[in-house]
């Protein structure tokens, strides 16, 4: 599959800490895009294992590494800091410990050249090998600003928008950060479209912070009520719509 839209430069925002398990396979599956118009910002937050050294095995010129001053504590912050270095028309995400189909970025060019400003993908989780999956997590192909409001539609792994028409917004230091931003894109741009092929293949670690369920479920109250500055009864309402939600996805499990 050929892209008709070479010259539009996507900018790929990869936060990592103590990344060196799996960070070449997700840069890896960067390099393996048939989308080759892309630059990669790599932002190291502090690693003390062998990060830096996996990084600088790869000589792509593409490939920009910056490093954080102080460990952040957060992806939020080395996210941003990727955001504002970035130069694409576009932006898009992926963590050292995810990884992308080779058509993904591809896929989503061709959507954004219809006019859409926010294109996400459906996506699989995995623990170690990705070809062992454990679910998929589906979304509708229209996902309304509305939607989003009751559950987070988009994996931050397969989010991109466009920079030009939505302007750069950064991720808050709170939980939920990736959620709040798309939240915030997707009330500038009306709709998202989902393209319902699986393109991304998302890390599930035993401890990881998006596994806990009552944390999650703290946080979306918190985004309402003091994000949003929804009124109470309109918070319990979403918040309900969130709950059943949840709970039918995990009854698919």
């Amino acid at each position: 599959m050929k892209s008709k839209h070479k010259k539009d430069l996507i900018s790929i925002i990869m936060p990592v800490h103590n990344g060196e398990k799996t960070i070449k396979e997700s840069i890896k599956s960067v390099l393996s895009q048939t989308y080759q118009h892309w630059e990669l910002i790599i932002i190291n937050d502090c690693s003390i294992d062998q990060t830096q050294d996996c990084i600088k095995y790869f000589t792509d010129p593409r490939i920009i590494y910056l490093e954080q001053k102080v460990n952040s504590g957060t992806p939020a912050t080395p996210r941003n800091m990727g955001i504002n270095t970035s130069k694409g028309k576009y932006i898009a995400f992926l963590d050292a410990d995810d990884i992308w189909r080779p058509e993904k970025l591809e896929y989503q060019i061709s959507k954004l050249s219809e006019g859409y400003n926010i294109v996400c993908s459906n996506y699989s989780t995995f623990k170690q090998d990705p070809k062992k999956v454990i679910n998929n997590r589906k979304f509708p192909e229209i996902i309304k600003y509305q939607t989003m409001l009751k559950k987070n539609c988009v994996g931050n792994l397969t989010g991109i928008y466009n920079r030009e028409k939505l302007g750069i917004i950064e991720q808050k230091t709170k939980g939920h950060e990736d959620y709040i931003m798309w939240l915030e894109l997707a009330k500038k741009a009306g709709e998202i479209y989902c393209i319902q092929e699986t393109l991304a293949y998302y890390r599930i670690h035993d401890k990881s912070i998006s596994s806990n369920k009552f944390k999650a479920a703290i946080w979306q109250w918190r985004i309402y009520r003091e994000e949003l500055k929804f009124n109470i009864i309109k918070s319990i309402y979403l918040f309900s719509q969130y709950a059943i939600l949840s709970l039918s996805s995990i009854a698919r499990k």
